[in-house]
């Protein structure tokens, strides 16, 4: 990530939670979005496969309707700060045995926004106090989108 990159991510999570990011926490973010991402793809992989497809459609997501209604909170956000472009830039995409349609593609940045804004929120939930995450926080958050996502 470039210098303009961090700081829009850093405003970002000052403006989706009054959280103050560094850049080890940009680290730990951007692996908490490839396995978070891997994931959803691999269930959204099984659901085209499961329907004979190979071709995965946005409808192949596992989309909770939580996410989904933060999804559109981000995108709220994101048309004052801009950072879906880079989140689109920054999204893992791993090898799968189907191949993703262009409009499960044009979601994705949205899904990981979608993401963004949840990991972000979910600091404030554990511990409304938290300014700035710290590995313990992390590991926490990290532990409750493992028995979510």
């Amino acid at each position: 990530m470039v210098v303009g990159e961090v700081s829009k991510f850093e405003r970002f999570f000052r403006a989706a939670a009054e959280l103050d990011v560094d850049k080890d926490d940009l680290k730990r973010y951007h692996d908490f979005l490839d396995q978070k991402v891997y994931d959803l793809l691999v269930i959204g992989q099984a659901s085209a496969k499961a329907n004979r497809r190979d071709i995965m459609e946005p409808h192949d997501l596992p989309i909770t309707k939580g996410l989904q209604e933060i999804m559109y909170v981000f995108r709220d956000l994101d048309r004052e700060i801009e950072v879906s472009p880079i989140l689109d830039r920054l999204t893992a995409r791993p090898p799968l045995d189907v191949t993703l349609s262009e409009e499960t593609e044009e979601r994705l940045p949205m899904v990981v926004g979608g993401l963004t804004m949840a990991l972000a929120r979910a600091f404030k939930i554990l511990d409304p106090e938290t300014k700035n995450p710290q590995t313990r926080d992390w590991e926490r958050v990290e532990r409750i989108f493992e028995l979510l996502l």
